[in-house]
């Protein structure tokens, strides 16, 4: 009798974002439209795309060379960070992608000279998730997105 064979998941590579990235990226936004973004923020997301992020630490992660994440931080002020823009492919969340995004995000920030804050803003459906990760409420604005979808401001001390 053979025993049961468990496929391995495909290793997951990072990198920093590059222009070609772009369409891949907009179709993660859109697949997680409506419940993680509203959909009148897909414009701020790609001027952020054609310009920020190029200068930011912007990253994306792949599996067998597709794009299955993305997200980054900017530096607000010399201490602070803010992530920003963190997204799975909604197919593949609950496979700990978005743990890995915010893993990797935050060794980043903490290996930026002069960093000791990371700051985010999210929705209630995400909130929880980053809680485990240590980040405090500091607000919350309910509809801050968009109608049913609260703004949750949150902070990390490093």
């Amino acid at each position: 009798m053979s025993s049961p064979s468990f496929a391995t998941p495909a290793p997951i590579l990072a990198r920093a974002y590059a222009p070609a990235d772009r369409d891949a990226c907009l179709a993660l936004f859109d697949g997680n439209v409506p419940r993680f973004f509203d959909a009148g923020e897909r414009g701020d997301f790609e001027r952020f795309l054609g310009g920020t992020a190029l200068a930011s630490a912007y990253q994306v992660l792949l599996r067998e060379g597709r794009i299955v994440a993305c997200g980054g931080f900017l530096i607000e002020t010399g201490e602070e960070a803010h992530l920003c823009w963190g997204m799975v492919d909604r197919a593949l969340q609950g496979q700990g992608l978005g743990a890995r995004l915010t893993e990797a995000r935050l060794a980043a920030a903490r290996a930026t000279p002069g960093v000791r804050r990371v700051r985010l803003d999210t929705s209630q459906h995400t909130q929880g998730f980053y809680a485990r990760f240590g980040f405090q409420v500091v607000s919350v604005t309910p509809d801050g997105y968009g109608p049913g979808l609260d703004r949750w401001d949150m902070v990390l001390d490093l």
